[in-house]
């Protein structure tokens, strides 16, 4: 549990660290950045499950952050110049994903918090 409470507390730092810092990119790299941030935010909920099932490996999580992000934001921009949607099957892929261990840290939270 120890873990978990570091990595929420790191998240946090990270989303009010994103929200004050005055960094600005261009309007045309808004699907890359925004497709790149879905495939991190999936590493992150990945990390918590894994926490929360004493599976959890650092390298893994930060090869998959960084990998995923990479991974998605080259997919999307591949597609941007070939024409075709690709972002479409990293929102799909990634969406699914973060849901499904989102319903899993949820169930992991209430079963622990009823006993």
């Amino acid at each position: 549990m120890n873990k978990l409470i570091i990595a929420l507390i790191g998240l946090l730092i990270g989303i009010i660290l994103g929200l004050y810092l005055p960094i600005t990119y261009p309007a045309t790299f808004s699907l890359y950045i925004s497709v790149a941030i879905l495939a991190a935010l999936d590493s992150v909920f990945g990390a918590i499950k894994s926490i929360l099932d004493n599976k959890f490996h650092t390298g893994i999580f930060v090869s998959g952050f960084f990998g995923n992000a990479i991974l998605a934001g080259l997919l999307a921009y591949i597609g941007d110049r070939i024409g075709v949607p690709l972002y479409y099957a990293a929102i799909f892929a990634f969406g699914n994903r973060l849901f499904q261990n989102f319903a899993i840290i949820r169930r992991h939270l209430i079963g622990s918090i009823k006993q």
